[in-house]
Formats: C-alpha cells, sequence, structure tokens
C-alpha cells in the first residue's frame, strides 16, 4: 500500500468527555503527545487526517452544548470531518463514503475511548476489508468497574483491546511503528 490510500482516523477527541463524571486527567498529558505526533507524522507523510465527533441530541455530546470541540490542547488540520451517531464512525457518518471516494485501503485507528468506539471502529473497519492499524497507545479511556465490582484500570482495558484485536482485526502498533510504515510506503 502506498501512503496515498491510508487514512488516520481520530475518533472522538472531543471536549465532550471533559464533562462525563468518569473522565480522569491522569494520563491525558501522554496521550495528547502521542496523538499529536500521530497526526503531525501522518500530516507530514502526505496521509490524510480524519476527525470523527460524537454527537448526541442531549448532554455534553450534543451540538448545542458548545463541547464537540477538539479537546485541548490537541491541534488537528483535519481532510474531513465527520459527525457519527453510533459507536462505529463508519456507521451512518459518510466516512465509509469518503474513505471508497479517495481510494483508501488502508486506516490508522486512533482516539477516544480505546474500547468503546475505537475497537468497534476498528473491527467493523476490518469486517468491510480494509487493512487496520490500531495505535493503541494513541487512545485513551477511563477506568471502568465491571457487574461484580471489580475496577478495572485504563491499562488493563487497553491490554484487553489490544489482545481480541491483534492479528484477528487489525495490526496492534506503536505511533513509531505506524509512522516508519507510512515513511517506508513513500521511499518505496
Amino acid at each position: 500500500m502506498s501512503a496515498h490510500n491510508v487514512a488516520l482516523i481520530v475518533i472522538d477527541v472531543q471536549e465532550s468527555f471533559r464533562h462525563r463524571p468518569y473522565f480522569r486527567e491522569e494520563g491525558l498529558a501522554a496521550y495528547i503527545a502521542r496523538q499529536q505526533a500521530l497526526i503531525d507524522g501522518a500530516r507530514a507523510a502526505g496521509v490524510p487526517v480524519v476527525q470523527i465527533f460524537h454527537v448526541e441530541d442531549e448532554g455534553p455530546f450534543s451540538e448545542a452544548s458548545g463541547n464537540v470541540t477538539t479537546l485541548k490542547p490537541l491541534r488537528i488540520e483535519p481532510d474531513a470531518t465527520f459527525r457519527k451517531r453510533r459507536h462505529s464512525a463508519l456507521v451512518g457518518s459518510g466516512l465509509d463514503v469518503w474513505l471508497v471516494r479517495n481510494g483508501i485501503r488502508k486506516v490508522i485507528i486512533s482516539g477516544i475511548r480505546t474500547e468503546q468506539c475505537c475497537e468497534t471502529t476498528a473491527r467493523h473497519a476490518s469486517d468491510l476489508g480494509y487493512a487496520v492499524d490500531y495505535v493503541g497507545e494513541a487512545t485513551l479511556t477511563f477506568p471502568m468497574t465491571d457487574a461484580g465490582g471489580r475496577e478495572w484500570s485504563a491499562e488493563e482495558i487497553r491490554a484487553r483491546t489490544e489482545l481480541v484485536l491483534a492479528g484477528r482485526f487489525a495490526r496492534i502498533v506503536t505511533v513509531q511503528e505506524a509512522l516508519a510504515g507510512l515513511s517506508e510506503k513513500i521511499a518505496a
């Protein structure tokens, strides 16, 4: 694949999350640094950057809330922006049409929440026939408590997501590996 048929998908990196009770600042700075490095590296390689926003009718994810904006301090100038109402960025947003029209055959997945919209989009993209690079370190999530009362850390959730995606739905890569793959394709 060439860099011309690859797109970086940045999912739900929006201020809306700051207004959810589960939001935590811990890990946020490191995540923003990795997400920014991925965006900047994709841009430098000539890879289109696609921004996805999650929207709902009410609450912090509604357009009326004013929170459906890029999470600060991330800087992104997307080639395309889509709004979604489902977990997969490929359902009802127009992203699927844009990918086909632009000849995209491989997607690089990043964003918020690791186990929810990022994982769901990765699985969906794989099922549609896209090659998927899942950049777990450029995803963010928050601790969750299961039905038995056990709290799962963000790190445990990320490890679980990478485990179930690896070799089935996606290639699990670091930011550095994702960017190295882009520069290799350009050099070829």
